[in-house]
């Protein structure tokens, strides 16, 4: 008499092409958004008609009209462009900062490396949005303004994270052997620690393009950003935050974008950090 044993099918990991898929098709719009907008909204953002005011979204006006009849849908294509180049020019900023601070502390004598240490603590314990409202304060408002304050504002939670990955190749097996076998410490930084503790600032840029685009977008609602009748999506809140009972397409439209923009990053972000994975 024999006996057959049921077996289950193994589990299959779900695959990750449809993800990756997806962020790469809403990263090619946005880069069509921001490098060539006539393609997508062929009109002028900055065209009047004062005979169309606040307009709901229609068909002829996809996402309705402002308070002096211009067309929301070209004006919020056209701003994609500014909103992604504060994004990235940010996300540069405290990306570059981060690794010079976690550098400073790891890699330098202990001196040195503790008072840059007690640099990143400080920062951090400020809001990010805290922080770069007070530089903003400080500086005279504007997009370069904008850049640096949210950079900085960002800045101290990546440095933490750069430290961590930092010190724990330092102590890796592989660090130790080069030191045992004579190897001089410039070496040892530029071959083993450098490439293995920052390759997973790839993600991290991708991710943190999409913070720094809601901090942006936030100093900018707040008054504190580019000034409107500029098309970056944060000024378009700033304008349409006096009309939301009325024509909530005004704010809800340029948050949805923004939203968008944000979530497209960090998918970016998971599918890159997952490709860079060791043994993928």
């Amino acid at each position: 008499m024999t006996t057959t044993i049921e077996t289950s099918p193994p589990e299959t990991v779900p695959a990750r092409r449809p993800a990756g898929r997806t962020a790469g098709a809403a990263t090619l719009v946005l880069a069509v958004a921001g490098l060539a907008p006539w393609l997508l909204a062929p009109g002028d953002p900055d065209a009047i008609d004062l005979a169309a005011t606040l307009r709901a979204p229609s068909a002829q006006h996809w996402f309705g009209t402002d308070e002096i009849g211009r067309d929301l849908y070209t004006r919020i294509v056209h701003g994609t462009g500014q909103s992604l180049t504060i994004g990235l020019g940010a996300a540069g900023v405290a990306l570059v900062l981060a690794v010079l601070l976690a550098l400073t502390a790891t890699l330098t004598p202990r001196p040195v490396a503790a008072a840059a240490d007690r640099v990143i603590d400080v920062l951090f314990a400020f809001p990010t949005l805290l922080l770069a409202l007070l530089l903003v304060s400080v500086l005279s408002p504007s997009p370069r303004t904008l850049v640096f304050a949210v950079g900085v504002g960002v800045a101290p939670g990546y440095a933490r994270m750069v430290r961590a990955q930092l010190l724990g190749v330092r102590d890796s097996p592989y660090v130790e052997a080069a030191t045992a076998l004579g190897h001089r410490r410039r070496r040892i930084v530029a071959r083993h620690v450098l490439p293995n503790a920052l390759r997973p600032l790839v993600a991290v840029f991708a991710l943190s393009v999409g913070q720094c685009v809601v901090w942006a977008s936030s100093l900018s609602f707040l008054g504190l950003g580019v000034a409107p009748p500029a098309s970056e999506w944060g000024a378009l809140l700033e304008a349409g935050r006096s009309y939301v009972t009325v024509a909530g397409w005004l704010v809800v439209l340029p948050g949805l974008a923004i939203v968008a923009l944000a979530v497209t990053a960090t998918a970016v972000g998971r599918v890159l950090a997952t490709r860079l994975e060791p043994g993928e």
